[in-house]
C-alpha cells in the first residue's frame, strides 16, 4: 500500500440517493424557465422544498451541459410584396432608385462591402462605393453626395437591411420627401434591379479581380463603374449604355427621343405604376 504512487489513486464520489429526483426537478424547471441560470433554478428548488447549496446545482448543471440560451435580437420586418419592382415600377428617370450591398474580400481575406445605387428607369449606377463597412450615416453621406449633381428620387427600393431601415435614415429621407419601398423579407427577387446589377458586377468584375487592399478596390471599382455607365451596352435599353439612354430621355426637342419613347424601350411589366 505504501509503495503505490498517489497519481494512481482516484477519489470516487458518492452519489446521493436523492440525485435522480433532484436532476428530474432541475430539468423540469429548465424547461419551464429557459432564461433562468443555475442560481435562479436553485432558488426555485428551495421553493419546492429542497435544502440545497448552489454549488451542488452548479455541479449538476455543468455535468448535464445546461446553459442559458443566447438571447437573440428581434428583427424588424418592414417590407411587403406590394413594393416589388414588378408591381411598383419606375416611370421616368429619378422616379425610383434601388440600392443594395454586395460583398467580397481582399487578397489577405479582409471583408469588403460595396454599396450600389441604381436608377431603375435609366439603369445608371449612381453610386458604387466600397469600404470595410457601412452605417446608416455613411449611406446618408452617399445620398447627399449624389444630390449635389442630380435631384433625389421620389422613391427608393431596398431590402430590410439594418442600414436601410435605421430610423435616422428613414427620418432623413422623409424630411426630403423621399418614399421608401421595402420589399418582402427573404425575397431578393423583388428588388430585381439591384440584384441584376449585383449579378453583373460580380460576374464581370469581382470574379475577375484580386484586391490587394481597400485603395486598390476603390480605384478598380471606379474604372469599372465608368465603363458600365458610359460604354457597356445594356440589353434592356436597346444595347446603348445607361448614360446615353439617360441623355436621350432628358432631350425633349423635336426629332429627339422623348421620355415616352424611353419608356417604351424599357422592360414593361404591365403592372400598376407609382403615383
Amino acid at each position: 500500500m505504501i509503495d503505490q504512487p498517489r497519481q494512481s489513486q482516484r477519489y470516487q464520489p458518492k452519489v446521493s440517493s436523492d440525485e435522480p429526483a433532484l436532476l428530474k426537478d432541475i430539468l423540469n424547471l429548465v424547461r419551464e424557465f429557459p432564461r433562468y441560470g443555475y442560481r435562479l433554478i436553485c432558488g426555485k428548488l428551495r421553493q419546492l422544498g429542497w435544502t440545497i447549496n448552489p454549488k451542488r446545482v452548479y455541479r449538476i448543471w455543468k455535468k448535464e451541459g445546461l446553459k442559458v440560451p443566447i438571447k437573440k435580437q428581434k428583427k424588424r420586418r418592414m417590407g411587403d410584396s406590394t413594393n416589388a419592382s414588378h408591381r411598383q415600377r419606375a416611370e421616368h428617370p429619378n422616379h425610383v432608385w434601388s440600392w443594395d450591398f454586395i460583398f467580397d474580400r481582399t487578397a489577405s481575406g479582409k471583408a469588403l462591402k460595396w454599396l450600389n445605387i441604381v436608377d431603375e428607369f435609366t439603369r445608371e449606377n449612381l453610386c458604387l462605393e466600397v469600404g470595410y463597412g457601412f452605417t446608416s450615416e455613411d449611406v446618408i453621406d452617399q445620398l447627399a453626395h449624389i444630390s449635389k449633381e442630380r435631384s433625389l428620387p421620389k422613391f427608393i427600393r431596398s431590402d430590410n437591411g439594418p442600414e436601410f431601415i435605421a430610423e435616422k435614415l428613414k427620418n432623413w429621407l422623409a424630411n426630403l420627401d423621399v418614399g421608401t419601398l421595402y420589399v418582402a423579407p427573404g425575397s431578393p427577387w423583388e428588388n430585381a434591379f439591384a440584384e441584376s446589377f449585383n449579378s453583373r458586377f460580380r460576374d464581370e468584375f469581382l470574379a475577375l479581380e484580386v484586391f490587394d487592399n481597400l485603395q486598390a478596390a476603390k480605384i478598380l471599382t471606379g474604372q469599372w463603374r465608368k465603363n458600365y455607365n458610359e460604354a457597356r451596352p445594356h440589353s434592356s435599353l436597346g444595347y446603348v449604355p445607361p448614360s446615353e439612354f439617360a441623355r436621350q430621355c432628358s432631350v425633349s426637342v423635336a426629332g429627339a427621343p422623348s421620355t415616352e419613347h424611353c419608356r417604351n424601350n424599357t422592360t414593361n411589366f404591365n403592372q400598376p405604376v407609382l403615383s
